[in-house]
Parts: structure tokens; sequence; C-alpha cells
């Protein structure tokens, strides 16, 4: 690659506001630390954290149930993953079914991001994924009244194969946002029913809704499944950048 290309290509990946250290607002990205112990039941309308900072949730469901651990199966570069073993099938997901592993972020961490006002910034999520499963899936970001919310859609395109997705998502200038150590900004990734379904895929909307209702992926229909996530990455900018590995401390 000549000079200039290096130049041109290091310029498209910087994001104005973002990159350097600590660019990446998710604790346990690497999903590295594991305090409470690293294997669970996750029973009906129980919530289990195997690892710190992200826990596994059923809510309402009457049937799935999983085992939810912290793994050392991992893409490159990583050692550890959060993953979710099917072990009790849910075949069809009932309208305010819930199955999904949340992360929340501090009011006080992304105060930077200016959401709710007119200097809203654009945010780069990234974060790796491996499931048997393939098809249309999603990630959503919700603000602590669960009264906004952006729904942005993937693809998981390989079975049983490490895929890293990179998601642009413009800032939101509405809504109520804190700024406090209360719960921010909260990111959720699962299967969900009907209630918490939209066809208002990639742009923010004011209601509570967490999943594409355009042929989603049901993780929890077969006691084959297993879904592993790991590489969470949050910052400011129009494009992901490297992984910032964390010190273990």
């Amino acid at each position: 690659m000549s000079k200039a290309a290096e130049l041109a290509n290091l310029i498209g990946n910087i994001n104005a506001g973002g990159g350097g250290a600590n660019k990446n607002v998710i604790i346990n990205s690497a999903m590295t630390v594991a305090q409470r112990g690293t294997s669970f039941t996750l029973e009906n309308n129980s919530a289990k954290f195997p690892v710190d900072r992200f826990f596994v949730q059923d809510v309402n469901s009457s049937s799935g149930e999983a085992t939810v651990s912290q793994s050392t199966t991992a893409p490159t570069d990583f050692k550890n993953s959060l993953k979710v073993d099917v072990t009790t099938a849910d075949t069809a997901l009932a309208a305010n079914d819930q199955y999904k592993i949340e992360h929340r972020i501090e009011g006080q961490n992304i105060k930077h991001f200016n959401f709710g006002t007119s200097s809203a910034k654009t945010l780069a999520l990234s974060f790796y994924i491996r499931s048997n499963k393939t098809g249309n899936t999603s990630v959503a970001l919700l603000n602590n009244g669960n009264d906004r919310a952006y729904v942005a859609t993937f693809t998981i395109d390989s079975a049983n194969t490490w895929e890293r997705k990179k998601i642009t998502i413009e800032g939101d200038s509405s809504g109520t946002w804190l700024d406090t150590n209360g719960i921010g900004l909260r990111l959720r990734w699962g299967s969900f029913g009907s209630t918490y379904q939209t066809s208002s895929v990639n742009q923010w909307v004011g209601s509570n809704v967490i999943s594409r209702n355009d042929s989603p992926i049901n993780f929890f229909d077969s006691t084959d499944n297993e879904l592993y996530l790991t590489g969470v990455q949050l910052e400011i900018g129009q494009n992901p950048t490297e992984f910032e590995h964390e010190p273990f401390d």
C-alpha cells in the first residue's frame, strides 16, 4: 500500500471526538472478570451474571431455560466470552417473552454523548458473536426509562463461526438521558416476543422495543442452541475501531 493510501485509510478510520485511550465505555467488554461465579442455571423469571456487568435474564417466559457461563471459547486475541447454552426449549415465543443479554452503562459515563440535545454524537458499536443459529437478529440501545430505543439490525451469516459486527448509530437528540450514577444506557441482545418487536429499525423511536419483527432468530427454540458474545465496544464516531483491551484490574 502506498503512503498516500495508508494516510487515506488512517483518516477514514479516525472517529471525531473519539478514539484514543479509554474510548470504549463498556466495562468488562472482553468478559474476563467473573466475580460471582462462572456458571449458573437460568430459570424462568430469573437473572444471572455469568460475567461482571453483563447479565442474562429470562422475563415472563414459562418454558425456556439455559446454562449461562463464562466460556473459554473465544475469537483470536480473546480469552473469554459469555455463553448461553439452552437446556429447555421455548419453540413459540409468547408476546411478552424476553430472553436477553444486557449491559448497563452509568449515566455519568455517557454524558459526553450529549444525548437528548442537538449536539448528540454518533456512536460506533462493535462486538463478536457466534451461534449455531443464522439469520436476521438485532441489538438494541435503550435509555433509563425504556421509552427511547434504537433497534440495530445485523445478520449472523455462518453457523458456529465468530463474526465481528460493526454498527453505526446516529445520536439521539430527543428523550431523557441520565447523566448521574443511574442507568444511562442499556444494550440488549436476544430473543423477544411480539410486544417488544418493531419494524422501525435502525432509527430512534419513542417506545420500549428491543427486536426487529422481520424473521428474528429465536435463540431458544432448541436445546441444540448456543450463543456466545465478547469484545463489545461502544465509542464515539462513525466507524468502529480496533478493539481496546483493558488491563485486568
